[in-house]
């Protein structure tokens, strides 16, 4: 048995069918089971649309000349009519079959014996046929024979759904990937282009305040400017941290021997009381020992945390910073009174994005606590809270 092959070129479409069918394993082991059982010397997985019938994947005993992309004229063959009817084809002899005897496919291709069962997709798209075919009779209508053609047709049926269904889920996320990478370059962008303007607003509003007689509302709007500002640079320094961390590059932290974190702290303390200049803030270190830490990042952590502690804190209460080191790690602590953090936000409050549910908690981006727990995790240590009637109190634990 030979046949003279088409070769027409295969579209983009035509040849991701084949190389999908091409991708499942199971497909050889199929054709080899059904070589077998049935005795049949040829088998094959044939993608047939209106006007195509091309060969996926084949295992050919007899000689017959296909070859995975080969391809015969689609109204040559059986399959044509199995697109059409969507019902399997079962032929012992052809010679002795009373539909088939006279039928041009079997005398133009040579086989007496042939089985051919659709393959649908899950959504019952017509894909093509599993079929098998021997120049010899052989006994292919018993029951056990043809639901072994429908349980690998289906079968792989489910192969070439789940195998779309992956690449589509692969594409949409390469293509979320892209946009949220776009998205977070535009962040770090502005943010990076919103840092000299509102430098120079700071730089000037403390320069009227130092050189120029002003009066008290004027110096008030300009105390103001100074505080807007200043809140400003701090939701702009989490959106940089944020986007370079989901960026993949990470918050830098360069960790250093014998630093001196208490010159660092201290400075937090001092920019926050100038910012809240009617709050009391209380600080209490103990520089026991020396600290391998990142000394600016430790000091952006306290920023964050103290600004959180004055913005839900008890305006009429101190909040207490008290921070020590010695043999066994560092602690760092900030601590106000007032109202308890609901129970339902302590679960997210590391998140980014994360907001409070109380009144005035929509203030901000969310993204102050996230950024110091990022910078406690950095340097191998913990942010925990614990929130009663009786206190709030953030601690960051380092070990030594």
């Amino acid at each position: 048995m030979s046949v003279a092959l088409l070769t027409t070129p295969l579209s983009k479409a035509l040849a991701d069918d084949l190389a999908a069918v091409a991708s499942l394993d199971v497909i050889p082991k199929i054709l080899d089971v059904i070589c077998r059982t049935t005795g049949l010397g040829f088998s094959a997985v044939a993608r047939v649309t209106e006007d195509r019938w091309i060969t996926c994947a084949v295992r050919d005993e007899i000689a017959f000349g296909l070859v995975p992309g080969g391809e015969l004229p689609v109204g040559s063959t059986i399959c044509n009519e199995i697109r059409d009817t969507r019902q399997a084809v079962v032929i012992d002899h052809v010679a002795k079959d009373p539909e088939y005897r006279d039928h041009p496919t079997p005398k133009l291709y040579g086989f007496q014996s042939y089985i051919s069962v659709p393959i649908l997709r899950a959504d019952g798209r017509f894909f093509g046929t599993l079929c098998a075919i021997d120049p010899r009779p052989a006994q292919l209508s018993s029951p056990e024979t043809l639901q072994m053609f429908q349980l690998f047709a289906e079968l792989i049926g489910l192969q070439l759904t789940s195998g779309e269904r992956l690449a589509a889920s692969d594409a949409a996320l390469v293509e979320a990937h892209h946009v949220a990478e776009l998205r977070e370059q535009f962040v770090a962008v502005l943010g990076h282009d919103l840092r000299n303007p509102l430098a120079a607003i700071d730089i000037n509003a403390l320069l009227l305040l130092k050189t120029a007689a002003l009066s008290e509302p004027a110096t008030k709007i300009l105390l103001g400017m100074r505080t807007s500002a200043a809140r400003m640079a701090g939701l702009i320094d989490n959106m940089l941290d944020f986007a370079r961390g989901r960026l993949g590059s990470g918050m830098e932290m360069q960790r250093v021997e014998d630093c001196d974190l208490t010159v660092a702290l201290e400075q937090v303390l001092w920019e926050l009381q100038a910012l809240y200049p009617d709050r009391r803030i209380v600080g209490q270190f103990h520089h026991g020992a020396e600290v391998r830490c990142d000394s600016a990042r430790i000091a952006q952590l306290l920023s964050n945390l103290l600004a959180n502690a004055l913005h839900h804190g008890d305006p009429a209460k101190p909040v207490w910073v008290r921070a020590n080191s010695d043999t066994q790690g560092f602690e760092l602590s900030v601590t106000n009174e007032g109202a308890p953090i609901p129970a339902g936000d302590l679960a997210r409050l590391f998140q980014p994005f994360a907001r409070g549910s109380a009144p005035g908690d929509s203030k901000g981006l969310g993204l102050g606590l996230y950024i110091a727990a990022e910078i406690a995790r950095g340097h191998e240590g913990t942010l925990t809270v614990v929130s009663t009637a009786a206190e709030t109190r953030f601690t960051f634990r380092m070990p030594g």
